[in-house]
């Protein structure tokens, strides 16, 4: 079995996972986001993945010259998952409309307690940008162990519009 260097250890074939480090991998997604549905956001490392559902309506409108800040718990409104999968994955494994067979899921963790922290500010009278952040963001394994190394405090920022 292939274990990537510092972020995952292998023992008695199973995965350990030490360290969960997305704070300088791009945010992307599939359909632009909107403020009045659920949003599905992702980051890829190379064979690792952070996949955020957000609940539907937690990307406000702005007001022009005013910062909202909005908060969704963590996994009570939103969804924080991680993946390890078996090879290198891409954008088209969460955008396709048939799922690819490869890689496979090794592990999925969920985010047992935490907050998503959006601040929106309107760019005009029609466009607004919302940027992300995580907060005391828990993950705990199948086998209960807590995972504290941790680099997501940055999710991303992502614009929506008035249609």
């Amino acid at each position: 079995m292939i274990c990537t260097g510092l972020i995952l250890s292998c023992g008695d074939n199973d995965l350990e996972i030490e360290t969960i480090n997305f704070d300088s991998v791009s945010l992307q997604f599939c359909t632009a986001p909107r403020t009045n549905a659920k949003n599905i956001l992702f980051k890829i490392n190379q064979t690792e993945s952070l996949i955020l559902e957000l609940q539907s309506g937690v990307l406000n409108r702005g007001v022009i010259g005013d910062t909202i800040i909005t908060e969704s718990s963590v996994p009570g409104q939103s969804q924080l998952t991680y993946r390890i999968f078996s090879g290198n994955v891409s954008k088209n494994y969460f955008c396709d409309d048939i799922p690819t067979v490869d890689p496979k899921v090794l592990d999925e963790v969920e985010a047992q307690g935490g907050m998503v922290l959006i601040e929106t500010m309107a760019l005009d009278s029609v466009n607004f940008v919302h940027n992300i952040r995580l907060s005391g963001i828990s993950f705990v394994t199948g086998k209960g162990e807590r995972i504290t190394n941790m680099n997501i405090d940055e999710f991303g920022a992502v614009n929506t519009a008035i249609p």
